[in-house]
């Protein structure tokens, strides 16, 4: 675990981030924490890449490369658009959409794959802390993770990027889940692993903690923004009591 930052006087009930250049700036108290889903509690990158890809072949589009890590975070209306006109999927922005979410929706159907740790380490957080999700997920797939990790109860919040004005790398999502969550955003810890979900986080102007994927590593200059970055989700709780 790599702490990018140092204590301040307690008065300041937080610490402050530190850079080769001094202080830069204030870290608030958290008193909730904003998962991330897809590549932070579920190992589903991967898939969603594999569907995506499919689709597109299957009709008339071409996949680049550049692809994948551009629609990392966009909300589903976003991403699908991207598909139709930029790869050039020969069907409607809807249809796309219904097309890759109905296949996802099958390959959950025996459960979603759970990052190792990721169901414990919730529990352990919402020990202490409010508990939101703010994901580009829709919200079926969101649903199947908290029913399948039977964490319904303990999640107080769970935002869809489609339920905002614009997916991630805009605050939207994030804004969101603080606002439901009753809790200001500097008050929130976000957990993220991608490129736009860390400039989302960072957007909103929470306490930004990385937890970068190995199969699609975020920009460096990105992660090194954030004010800690994690091996794995389960130091996710050591890391937090550490910012409290």
């Amino acid at each position: 675990m790599k702490l990018i930052a140092q204590w301040s006087a307690p008065e300041d009930r937080g610490f402050q981030e530190v850079s080769d250049h001094g202080v830069v700036g204030t870290v608030s108290r958290v008193d909730a924490v904003v998962f991330d889903l897809d590549g932070v509690l579920v190992d589903s990158e991967r898939m969603w890449d594999e569907v995506r890809r499919s689709v597109v072949a299957e009709h008339g589009g071409r996949w680049r490369e550049e692809a994948t890590r551009t629609i990392q975070g966009m909300s589903t209306p976003e991403w699908a658009r991207y598909l139709v006109e930029e790869l050039g999927t020969r069907l409607t922005a809807d249809e796309v959409a219904d097309t890759v979410i109905r296949e996802m929706a099958a390959r959950y159907e025996s459960g979603p794959p759970i990052i190792a740790g990721a169901e414990k380490t919730v529990r352990a957080v919402a020990e202490r802390y409010s508990v939101a999700i703010a994901s580009s997920s829709p919200p079926t797939l969101i649903d199947a993770f908290l029913s399948a990790a039977r964490l319904t109860d303990l999640v107080r919040v769970a935002v869809s990027s489609e339920q905002v004005d614009a997916g991630k790398p805009a605050p939207d999502v994030y804004l969101e889940a603080a606002r439901r969550l009753e809790v200001a955003p500097v008050r929130c810890a976000a957990v993220e692993d991608s490129t736009n979900g860390l400039r989302s986080a960072l957007a909103a102007r929470m306490t930004v903690i990385g937890v970068p994927n190995p199969h699609y590593p975020p920009d460096p200059n990105v992660l090194a923004e954030a004010h800690a970055v994690i091996d794995d989700i389960t130091e996710l709780p050591e890391t937090l009591s550490r910012i409290r």
